[in-house]
């Protein structure tokens, strides 16, 4: 009964090693690639840094429009051309020739480009705050990937720890010195090990598979792993929170500049614009030509314009406010973004220093004894299996604390310089 059960758990196990053999590994001895080197190759292929790079020339475009001045108008004007007695037919017919040149009152045409540069700045706001958002996402990214590598390690020592451990317990029982249920019960716990360093190789592979997508190229090495471990040496007073030169702030303030531009063009607006221009018109009746020059002005009777003023200051209104909420909101967003990336370092270091080491520890005391026969079997698995859990732990704190630093580095980005 005892053989049956242990030749069905051993082919299991080899199934389950021989899948994970199966898992192509990163290559031997090839340089780590790097967090900066995965940022800089996503910012030339994401989709959206391209998108904000066409606003970027799109706000450039309407700029050069918004300082152009408007067109002039040719007309052409026949009189006299139907009626009755010499007016009948076209030989009393008189023409009329002129042109029109709009000329602009109240400054429209500064204030259209006022706007138009608002909105420029804005667009090379929003293509910065972009290349932000796409280093957070490839960091975050790319810290899943390294933690999974990492996982990956821890998983195949624990599998190369449960082999020995079913080989001691096989050498045991034949020794006479151990029942077969531990040798079973070994066993088992191998096969676990093995089939979760298959789930964890395949979890690796995805998440580098995604870091690969968004970076738009293969990696041909492994990921710096030992960048994880990089934590803050001491525990300073942390800087107080203030959105000023941040990017959030900075798109807030270039909203607030986009509308006090548009309440100067309503402004502007509410000066009626003149159109003035020089004719030729030919009086058939002495076949003579004379010189005309019109000026035409609308009257703002029914639209003065004023209902339009306060709509864009009502709209700066709330564009200001909105930018008064801004701020608000990254105090808080940096608050807590501080104090997770705190807390975080202070469990990577404890996870990664005191109770790794306490584990370690425990599981290398157990083994000794476990051969020695001082401990049992039991003992060992429990010692193997919080050795484990803790280096799971240790990878999962650093990964915390990297994607807290990353998330607060994002939150303090700051804007960069801008001028029209």
């Amino acid at each position: 009964m005892f053989r049956s059960i242990a030749a069905l758990l051993a082919a299991v196990s080899c199934v389950a090693v021989a899948q994970a053999q199966e898992m192509p590994a990163a290559v031997a001895g090839a340089s780590p690639y790097t967090l900066d080197q995965a940022v800089a190759a996503a910012g030339g292929s994401a989709p959206a840094a391209e998108a904000a790079q066409a606003n970027v020339e799109a706000a450039r475009a309407a700029r050069t429009v918004a300082g152009l001045r408007p067109n002039p108008t040719v007309q052409t004007q026949v009189e006299n051309i139907a009626g009755s007695g010499p007016y009948r037919g076209v030989g009393s017919a008189e023409s009329t020739v002129s042109m029109a040149v709009p000329i602009e009152l109240g400054g429209k045409r500064s204030a259209r480009i006022a706007v138009a540069n608002a909105q420029t700045d804005k667009a090379l706001l929003v293509s910065a705050i972009t290349q932000a958002d796409i280093r957070l996402l490839v960091t975050q990214l790319y810290i899943e990937a390294a933690a999974a590598e990492r996982r990956v390690q821890t998983a195949r020592d624990q599998a190369r720890i449960a082999g020995d451990a079913a080989n001691a317990a096989s050498v045991r029982v034949k020794a006479g010195r151990a029942s077969p249920i531990e040798e079973q019960r070994a066993n088992v716990a191998k096969i676990n090990a093995d089939a979760e360093l298959v789930r964890t190789i395949r979890l690796a592979q995805a998440s580098r598979a995604n870091l690969e997508r968004r970076v738009g190229q293969p990696m041909g090495g492994p990921l710096d792993t030992a960048w994880l471990e990089r934590l803050p040496r001491g525990y300073g007073p942390e800087v107080p929170p203030s959105a000023v030169g941040t990017l959030a702030l900075a798109a807030a303030d270039a909203d607030l500049a986009v509308a006090d531009a548009n309440v100067r063009l309503a402004n502007s607006q509410r000066v009626p614009n003149l159109e003035a221009g020089p004719g030729l018109r030919r009086l058939s009746a002495t076949n003579d030509t004379a010189l005309i020059f019109t000026v035409t002005m609308p009257i703002p009777i029914f639209n003065s314009g004023k209902a339009a003023v306060a709509q864009a200051r009502a709209q700066r209104n709330q564009v200001e406010a909105q930018k008064r909420m801004t701020a608000l909101d990254v105090e808080q967003a940096i608050t807590d973004a501080q104090t997770s990336a705190s807390n975080a370092a202070v469990t990577a270091q404890t996870a990664t220093g005191p109770a790794l080491e306490a584990a370690q520890e425990a599981a290398r005391i157990a083994r000794i004894g476990y051969r020695e026969g001082k401990f049992g079997q039991l003992d060992l698995l429990d010692a193997e299996r919080t050795l484990g859990q803790t280096r799971l732990a240790a990878i999962d704190a650093l990964a915390s604390y990297q994607n807290a630093r990353a998330q607060l580095e994002r939150l303090t980005a700051p804007a960069p310089e801008q001028g029209n």
